[in-house]
């Protein structure tokens, strides 16, 4: 369920949710948190760790942007846990709404992304590589607002 963004819920005051990076991946990422089909996301530990971030915590609310920094959605995180990338379940990876049937093929999508130039670029490492144990960061969100002016 959503809310109108007038209820206590302030964009402006708000950190942004930036999902992949701007791009058609992240287009894709954003029409599935509005259309619903996705209530979970997955980081890299070793993200929030080069980017002196906290992780997220149960309650945290922030503003999804697309590809053209447009907010078009606030979230709720509901839930975090971080575990080794062998224990993501499939419920988890349903949840990303990227249509995803079974585990493996979530983490060969996962593995695409994280070994990416870009993203390896972003962790501040060309060389880096996922494994089993690598920590992920899960989270489970839901929308709280819709904002106007959205695509």
């Amino acid at each position: 369920m959503t809310v109108n963004p007038a209820q206590n819920v302030d964009p402006e005051l708000l950190p942004k949710a930036e999902f992949a990076f701007p791009g058609p991946l992240r287009d894709r990422l954003v029409a599935a948190i509005l259309d619903g089909s996705k209530t979970a996301t997955t980081g890299l530990l070793a993200g929030y760790e080069h980017d002196g971030e906290p992780l997220p915590s149960i309650g945290e609310r922030s503003v999804v942007v697309d590809s053209d920094d447009r907010p078009v959605a606030v979230i709720e995180v509901t839930d975090v846990r971080v575990v080794p990338l062998h224990e993501v379940d499939i419920a988890h990876a349903v949840d990303e709404g990227e249509g995803c049937t079974t585990v493996d093929g979530w983490r060969a999508g996962h593995e695409e992304f994280w070994h990416s130039e870009e993203a390896r670029r972003a962790l501040g490492d060309p060389h880096f590589t996922v494994h089993d144990a690598t920590p992920v960061v899960l989270e489970r969100f839901r929308v709280v607002a819709r904002l106007h002016g959205m695509s």
